[in-house]
């Protein structure tokens, strides 16, 4: 796993199904910090959280996700404005001589008015559709740890920074959103054994090749299910004179695929643990790490369905 996922959209649902607690704090922190920095992606799903807040806590929430929308709906709007522009002033002069400068600018800004107008839409739009949900590496996404004697879930980056690390192993290590299950004595023995989490998707989604051709496959779960995908997740912080924030963040574990999943052309899965196990994987015993081995053996197996991505 995984080029990206699914989340549950109900997360709040699933938090008061297995008895953990939002931190809301980690939460605002978050939106807070996405103020500064609109390269931060949070899918629409986690927005839609805090659509409905009940609580002082999570209506301070819903007001930076609010003031960003806004932000964001007057630059696609100042977008739109630009070119509009473009392609009226391509058009005057495609009326009286065309040249091939005209013609591009028509055929852009006629693509770039399309797609700034589904953007606007989709920022406005308040329905959910299975899209929301959807993250890729480097997007946040609700994780479920254990922390002051309970479950809790944080948004963490999907693109883990061991702590310790420098910022730059971003970069140097693009590909650690996941964590292979023969390599989590290795690369990652700082966090197995000592921080572990979960992630609740209900699909995952892969690069294949198909006779040469790349194309992105969508896996499902039969019968259709919420999977609790085993995860491992650090907490970073900067050297000391440094100006950047503290970082949470987490990749997935992988090992060798089902069959279906081989058959299809992939050569990693997910792995989905147990109900029973969530306390066991979240509180692990690192003088046992044999224990935390078995609870990923001992996983949900369902048939993985699959289909050309949307």
């Amino acid at each position: 796993m995984c080029y990206s996922a699914q989340i549950r959209a109900e997360y709040k649902r699933f938090v008061r199904l297995f008895g953990g607690e939002l931190s809301i704090r980690a939460f605002s922190e978050l939106y807070f910090e996405r103020q500064s920095d609109p390269k931060i992606r949070i899918p629409k799903a986690v927005d839609a959280m805090f659509l409905h807040p009940q609580t002082d806590e999570e209506r301070g929430v819903k007001a930076l996700i609010d003031a960003f929308d806004a932000g964001q709906a007057t630059r696609l709007e100042q977008e739109l404005f630009k070119q509009r522009k473009r392609l009226a002033d391509a058009e005057r002069t495609l009326r009286t001589k065309a040249t091939k400068k005209a013609a591009d600018d028509q055929r852009i800004a006629t693509a770039k008015i399309e797609q700034t107008r589904g953007k606007l839409a989709d920022l406005s739009r308040i329905e959910p559709e299975a899209r929301d949900g959807r993250f890729f590496p480097g997007g946040y996404v609700p994780v479920m740890v254990w922390e002051d004697g309970q479950r809790v879930v944080k948004p963490m980056r999907y693109l883990c920074r061991p702590a310790g690390k420098p910022a730059s192993n971003d970069l140097k290590c693009p590909g650690c959103y996941n964590c292979r299950l023969d390599s989590l004595e290795g690369y990652w023995k700082g966090q197995f054994g000592t921080t572990h989490g979960v992630i609740v998707v209900n699909a995952f989604y892969e690069n294949v090749d198909r006779d040469g051709k790349n194309v992105v496959l969508e896996f499902r779960p039969r019968p259709e299910q919420d999977m609790l995908v085993a995860c491992l997740w650090s907490c970073w912080t900067p050297p000391p004179g440094s100006e950047e924030p503290d970082l949470l963040s987490f990749a997935a574990i992988t090992r060798e695929p089902p069959s279906e999943v081989a058959a299809a052309g992939h050569d990693r899965c997910i792995i989905p643990i147990k109900p029973e196990n969530i306390d066991a994987w979240l509180k692990p015993d690192r003088s046992n790490l044999a224990a935390q081995y078995a609870i990923l053996d001992d996983r949900e197996r369902p048939y993985y369905e699959h289909q050309l991505a949307a």
